[in-house]
């Protein structure tokens, strides 16, 4: 009998899927609802202010190369490997695949229910029903196979399929402008405390050159020949360059903190990472820039924007559809049996108690038109402003360029000016000193002297954590270093086996990212 049962089932989907078939071929595959179409949006073939040193075309995959810094390099492969925002954002794309999962099975039978019930039931003598018989209690036996298949004739379901399909593709490139933002970030903080390095190293060289200044002052008036004000004045700016490299070393431990983060490390490990200080970081090759029609390819958050738009212009035609008709087959075989003596198994299921029915019904809203017009209105005004922010995060994308280009090009010149700065400073701080030691000059002209290469030192140094910090925007903002995650696990074996231990993911774990990008 499980057997004449399970064929009935399988009959019965059989039906279902023949039914189905036909009702898709009589009102063709057409999608109700509008298909997306990528805005247009017309840029211009330059950027205002291109620096000479760039290229047109080139490499933005792994632009931290350019750099020539081994421990930059490995940095920026350990952070990827262990920044816990980047997990989230690879998670996020997993989940995005199980929705997908969902939305395709919609286009199956929706409803597939094995059931079971038995009940006793006895019949109140006060009853309308109770006739006076003492037959007034009997057993009731049901058991069957259900299924409903509602049918996509408007492409109601397919509509669903594209919405989340778009929002897996948006899930992946919002993971692809995760790896932008690390790599980028990972980069200025690494210049970040390789610049403080340089800054720590020139106050400490100064607060040496001021003591020496100041035991000179000293000297000179414990000898007579100046007064205590030279010698009060060389210890205030040996005191005030001391208390600026306490300053120093605070924004010094703050960056390798927030390197750390960056890492997915703990920061008392970070020093050995960084290993002994080091020069600033400089480009020692060609810029390469592009031109500015290649960000809405390039950066992933512009593509994502573009993703959710596509998805959100499926939902109209899912609202669309649910103004017209909606027809499902519906179908149940099984077995029923009742008796007053008590439930006998035998009779329950032998084929005499075989029961089904089949057949199509139609549900049309018709009295709700209000409600489901002002739906679609809605779904069709977010689409709306998701295309506006769309050409937003072009018009953000073109902005953070150009800022990076005219800062990384005016840092370099303010470099080169300031390198003929210190030069004279430093010339000046030591005719001063000689002056003064010789009697020609009094302490003012050594004090300003020496205060003012200070400042010109420490301003180059930060000028040229500048230049460093603005490639590394430009290349943020031109989109580079998504393509690290190609060809590589977005999560750690220890997450995969945590997640495959709760729950069977089949091989969604596995698949390849990006594939789904167009």
């Amino acid at each position: 009998m499980r057997t004449t049962l399970f064929d009935l089932a399988r009959a019965l989907l059989q039906r279902l899927a023949i039914a189905a078939g036909a009702g898709l071929l009589l009102c063709g595959c057409n999608k109700i609802g509008p298909d997306f179409h990528r805005p247009e949006i017309k840029l211009t073939d330059a950027w205002l202010d291109a620096p000479k040193k760039t290229a047109k075309a080139g490499d933005f995959s792994t632009w931290w190369k350019l750099f020539h810094d081994p421990i930059l390099d490995r940095l920026i492969e350990k952070a990827y490997r262990q920044n816990l925002d980047v997990q989230k954002a690879a998670i996020r794309i997993y989940q995005a695949r199980a929705q997908l999962g969902i939305a395709k099975g919609y286009l199956f039978p929706q409803k597939q229910n094995v059931g079971m019930d038995t009940f006793y039931e006895r019949i109140s003598e006060f009853s309308p029903y109770y006739q006076g018989s003492d037959f007034h209690t009997f057993t009731y036996f049901q058991t069957g196979f259900d299924a409903m298949w509602e049918l996509d004739i408007w492409g109601r379901f397919r509509r669903g399929i594209d919405a989340a399909g778009a929002e897996m593709a948006a899930s992946t490139l919002e993971y692809d402008d995760m790896v932008v933002t690390l790599t980028a970030e990972v980069a200025a903080a690494y210049v970040q405390i390789r610049t403080f390095h340089q800054r720590l190293a020139l106050a400490r060289g100064n607060a040496d050159l001021q003591e020496r200044s100041f035991r000179i002052a000293e000297s000179q008036f414990r000898n007579g020949l100046s007064t205590e004000l030279d010698m009060q004045q060389a210890k205030a700016l040996r005191q005030a360059t001391l208390a600026e490299i306490a300053s120093l070393e605070v924004g010094l431990r703050q960056s390798k903190n927030a390197l750390s983060v960056l890492l997915g490390m703990q920061p008392s490990h970070l020093d050995k990472e960084l290993g002994p200080d080091s020069d600033i970081p400089a480009a020692r090759s060609e810029i390469a820039m592009g031109i500015p029609t290649d960000i809405l390819r390039r950066r992933p958050d512009v593509r994502a924007q573009e993703y959710k738009a596509a998805s959100q212009c499926a939902q109209i035609g899912i609202a669309e559809s649910e103004l017209l008709p909606r027809l499902s087959l519906v179908g149940t075989v099984g077995f029923n049996s009742g008796s007053i003596d008590g439930l006998d198994v035998a009779n329950a299921i032998s084929p005499s108690g075989l029961a089904g029915k089949f057949g199509p019904t139609v549900i049309w809203p018709i009295f709700q038109y209000g409600r489901l017009t002002n739906n679609v209105r809605v779904q069709d005004a977010k689409f709306q402003e998701l295309l506006t922010d769309y050409r937003s995060t072009v018009l953000r994308a073109l902005r953070e360029v150009e800022d990076a280009i005219i800062a990384f090009k005016k840092a370099e010149e303010r470099v080169a000016s300031l390198e003929d700065g210190v030069r004279a400073s430093q010339r000046a701080a030591e005719l001063a000193l000689r002056q003064y030691q010789n009697g020609l000059e009094d302490y003012t002209r050594v004090l300003n002297s020496e205060l003012f290469l200070v400042q010109q030192q420490d301003r180059l140094t930060a000028s040229r954590g500048d230049v460093a910090r603005s490639v590394i925007a430009m290349y943020k903002a031109l989109g580079g270093g998504w393509e690290l995650r190609e060809g590589r696990e977005l999560l750690p074996p220890g997450v995969k086996k945590e997640m495959r231990q709760r729950t069977d993911w089949n091989d969604l774990l596995e698949e390849p990212v990006g594939s789904e990008i167009n």
